[in-house]
Formats: C-alpha cells, structure tokens, sequence
C-alpha cells in the first residue's frame, strides 16, 4: 500500500462529520485532519470547557471555523440520545474515536461496566440513532462509519455470563473484550447493511501503540507499568496513530468490512496497511448474540437490519 499521510486526504468540502472524544489525542488530530481539507467537523466530547478549547484549536490550526463542539456523554444513554436528537441534517461520517482503557471497576450511568459502556455501547446505540441521518447523505464520497478497535482485541473474549464484571474484573481483560466488541460490530453491521444494498459502509481502524493520554486512567500494577516504560520506544505520536482511522474515513476506494492499522513491527507502529483480524471475529453466532444483546442493553434497536445467514 503506498503510505499515506495527512496531505493524503482528498478534498473533504462540506461533508458532516461527526467525531466522539475529538478534544484530545487520536480524536483531536483526526478533527484537525478533516477540517483542514474543509469537512464540517463536530467534536462530540463529554466535557464542555475541554471541547470549547479543542473547537477553538482546530480552528486555528485548521483554518476552518464551521468546527463546532457539542456534549456528548457515551457513558449516558440519554446524553447520547439528546445529541442524536439534536442532529437535524443530512450526516456523511461517524468516528467513533472515544474510548477508555484498562479502567479500575466502574459503571456508566445505566449500569454497565464503564469500558465496555463507552468503548462498544455508547457507540452501538449513537450510531443506530443516527442512521436515518448517515442514510440522508448525499455526499460523493457515501456515509461511512469508522469504528476504532485496538491490537487487544487479538486477546480478547465476549464473556456473555460476566460482560459487566459481575463474577469478577480484571481492568485489562474487560478492556479488550470491549476492543473485540467494537470488531464485531463493525464487522457485523457492515454484514447487515451489504445485505440491504445499503450505501453506507462501517470500516474499522486501530492507532497501534500511540502517545496519547488513554493510558491516564489505567489501573496498572508494576508489571503492566514496567511493560508500558519497555514499549514507550515503539510508541508513535498521536498524529501518526491516527492515520488508519484517517484512511478508513477517506480513502474513496475502500469498501466496508476492512480494518486497518500500522504495517510494521506487530502493527505497533508504521505505514497504514490492512490489519490482521482475530478468526474468532469471524464467529456469527458470537456477533449475532452480542448485537441482540446490546440492542436489548441500550434499547437501541436497527429493525430494519436483520441478521444475516
């Protein structure tokens, strides 16, 4: 694949993009990305001075001042319903960037166990509330939904008898049982959308191992915290970590159902490149369960997308 850079990125003018957690890291540099090809960027953050100052940043280095910041809250389904409620135009592009990582035990506010409540529920009920939007575009390049996973969902597993902590939790394996979540759903809302003859594609993306400040609320022993000093030389600027996520949402050849991430060494680091996928994700009665649960957790349900055989 020839590599790809931010100066990569195709004339984006006009087109509606929604990205969730943009005032910092991955999600941040992304906006900027975007906005600077001159796409309508709307940094959905959960926190409001931090999105006023990230909506302001953008603009400056963007040039671009149709960036504008709303609250969105993925650990509050009513937040994430008001905003969704909030969205009265056409919608080209979803990110679905947001997410926590290896997080002492907590719930969001309906109860689920918060990791798997942001990273894959929170996101799951936004993007049904907005398809009606994202099937309003009209925008050459088709509505497209990004969903970020990570390289720990190759170590991951959907433990439907405890997917809130409720036998036991261990901050690193709900994390990535929350990371497989998302490639599942991914994988399997495209599935049911091809099924349709549908024009919106869902892609998938990971950063690989970028500085960014998802690793601030890990609750690491000494071994995680020694491990994470050893690969700090593999780590990558956020900017590069966003890249995949880039080319997910703007590569005009691509067609759903992929997932991309860094080509070098373990996919830590290096030029975007299609990423290697766990075969469990290829499971379909895994990812039928886990959609019919999670419709049934959020309340969110997508009638008109049956499983698929």
């Amino acid at each position: 694949m020839t590599p790809f850079s931010a100066e990569s990125i195709g004339d984006q003018q006009g087109r509606q993009v929604i990205v969730t957690g943009a005032n910092i890291g991955l999600g941040f540099r992304t906006a900027v990305a975007l906005a600077q090809r001159g796409a309508v960027v709307t940094l959905a953050c959960r926190d409001r001075e931090r999105g006023l100052a990230a909506q302001s940043r953008v603009r400056e280095l963007s040039g671009n001042h149709a960036t504008r910041f709303e609250p969105l809250d993925l650990a509050d389904l009513a937040s994430v319903r008001d905003f969704a409620e909030r969205w009265d135009r056409p919608l080209d592009l979803v990110i679905n960037n947001a997410g926590v990582m290896a997080t002492p035990f907590s719930r969001t506010k309906d109860g689920f166990e918060q990791q798997l409540g942001i990273n894959h529920l929170g996101h799951f009920a936004l993007n049904g509330l907005l398809l009606p939007r994202l099937r309003q575009s009209n925008h050459a390049l088709g509505p497209r939904i990004v969903v970020v996973s990570s390289l720990a969902h190759l170590r991951g597993k959907v433990d439907f008898a405890n997917l809130h902590g409720e036998r036991s939790y261990r901050a690193s394996t709900a994390y990535s049982q929350s990371k497989l979540a998302n490639l599942f759903f991914a994988r399997e809302f495209d599935r049911r959308l091809k099924a349709r003859g549908e024009r919106l594609a869902v892609v998938a993306a990971h950063p690989g191992i970028a500085k960014t400040n998802l690793m601030a609320g890990m609750a690491a022993g000494p071994v995680v915290r020694i491990g994470g000093k050893a690969l700090r030389v593999f780590f990558q600027s956020d900017a590069a970590g966003a890249l995949p996520q880039l080319f997910a949402a703007t590569d005009p050849e691509l067609s759903g159902g992929e997932y991309f991430g860094p080509g070098g060494l373990f996919e830590m680091r290096g030029n975007v490149a299609r990423a290697r996928v766990r075969g469990y994700v290829s499971d379909r009665g895994v990812a039928a369960r886990l959609w019919s649960a999670s419709e049934e957790l959020t309340g969110v349900g997508y009638p008109d997308l049956p499983a698929v055989a």
